[in-house]
């Protein structure tokens, strides 16, 4: 049996302060600092202290603080790997969501969605962001470990948990796999049929 805990960050300074996230390297804020130890809480009930763990991180600050408290708590380093990142949105970062919501050009209701230019500078198209969340998780899925933790992003739930499942990049235009900040979305794969399955999406039980 393989387990895979993926982890939306907590509350992070851009949430509270109303900015465009992205490559922004916001920080957890205290509650954020909180909300991670009680991950770490979580996932320790959940994983043997005599089983072993890896831990993977986007390497943007506030996920890697967050993965630094839970790994601090189930004794593992994490490894930080930058297509873990969240969806760059090039010169909107760091500013106001007002700014970005302004100029932002939303995708077309049908058609070509995934490889839309969404009009700001510098900006991941959606094809691009995925392609590289799938070789993240293809990279990971690749190691012999009944135990995983990913720290990421919002955004990059979906293509998280489709790689995971296996689903083509191409059927994404559409679909989206929701996760507040602080929650914990949890896949399992059985060792007889190597069936994956998406157990949780985005519990936020710990938090409360």
């Amino acid at each position: 049996m393989r387990t895979l805990f993926v982890i939306a960050h907590p509350e992070a300074t851009h949430h509270v302060d109303g900015l465009v996230g992205g490559w922004y390297d916001s920080r957890l804020t205290p509650a954020g600092s909180v909300a991670a130890a009680a991950i770490a809480e979580s996932l320790r009930a959940r994983i043997p202290e005599s089983a072993g763990a890896e831990l993977f991180s986007s390497d943007l600050r506030r996920a890697h603080e967050a993965a630094a408290i839970i790994g601090a708590r189930l004794q593992v380093q994490p490894k930080l790997d930058r297509r873990l990142r969240e969806k760059s949105y090039g010169e909107a970062e760091g500013k106001s969501q007002d700014w970005l919501r302004r100029r932002f050009v939303p995708p077309p209701a049908v058609g070509e969605r995934l490889s839309h230019d969404e009009g700001i500078a510098g900006s991941e198209r959606m094809i691009d962001f995925g392609q590289r969340v799938y070789a993240a998780m293809d990279a990971v899925l690749r190691r012999d470990c009944e135990h995983q933790i990913i720290v990421t992003h919002g955004g990059v739930i979906t293509f998280a948990v489709a790689a995971w499942l296996a689903l083509p990049l191409e059927v994404l235009g559409y679909a989206r796999f929701a996760a507040e900040p602080g929650s914990i979305t949890e896949l399992s794969e059985d060792d007889y049929f190597h069936n994956r399955r998406l157990v949780t999406l985005g519990d936020v039980g710990h938090l409360r």
